[in-house]
């Protein structure tokens, strides 16, 4: 990501950013590996940083807390959270189980214009992942998995798995061993093929597969540096 895409999400002209669109920004930041588990988020620099209130930065904090990125800590204001190993592993192993079961009730009832669909939100990916935008990726990923849900269409997998996806992302910005985000198309694709083909058995293997790569890329005996400075991170 060059610097231009960390100056303020407005300028002297525009309207002021949104508790939504502050909190997206923040939460790319952890997952770009740029705010490090532990870092304080102080609301009088955010709110300078973004030209807002300090009440649309607790609204956005909030926001971030409810999603598990985020601790709200009393008399000490908010900092980036800090997920343990355990935690770690119980997170993964319940997606597995939360998207297993997406697929499953989704293979039986997916129609062909669906998958033309999914097969454009990879075709998007890939060029993010040529073009080496490392945000797009990271959203793109996720979208992918979320779009699965929203085709299914259960209020509940949808709002568990959101929540999940931002606690993984969380945790693989945290012990990532690399630089790369480990989402790939690739593996995306073959889900795809599978859901074509009404087997669901294959596209559950495939997802759980594609699950566990991102887990074995996963450093968990690294300490990680914190970063604690919010203007350069944001700003």
């Amino acid at each position: 990501m060059n610097d231009a895409s960390l100056t303020p999400a407005h300028g002297a002209t525009d309207k002021p950013p949104t508790s939504s669109e502050i909190g997206e920004r923040i939460w790319l930041a952890i997952a770009e590996r740029r705010l490090r588990p532990g870092t304080r988020l102080k609301e009088e620099q955010l709110a300078e940083i973004f030209g807002v209130s300090r009440a649309r930065i607790r609204q956005a904090l909030a926001g971030l807390a409810s999603e598990g990125l985020v601790q709200l800590l009393p008399n000490r204001g908010s900092v980036v959270a800090a997920p343990t190993v355990e935690e770690a592993g119980d997170v993964f192993f319940t997606r597995k189980l939360v998207e297993e079961r997406i697929i499953e009730r989704l293979t039986p009832r997916i129609t062909p214009r669906q998958i033309a669909e999914l097969r454009k939100h990879v075709a998007r990916e890939r060029a993010a992942a040529e073009a080496d935008a490392v945000s797009d990726v990271i959203r793109l990923s996720g979208g992918f998995h979320m779009s699965l849900a929203e085709l299914l269409g259960s209020e509940f997998l949808i709002s568990t798995l959101r929540d999940l996806i931002s606690r993984c992302s969380l945790i693989t910005a945290v012990y990532r061993d690399s630089a790369h985000y480990n989402c790939g198309p690739d593996e995306h694709s073959e889900i795809i093929d599978c859901l074509a083909a009404g087997d669901a058995g294959a596209a559950m293997r495939v997802m759980r597969t594609h699950l566990d790569h991102i887990t074995t890329s996963l450093d968990l005996d690294v300490e990680r540096q914190i970063e604690s400075d919010l203007k350069r991170v944001l700003g």
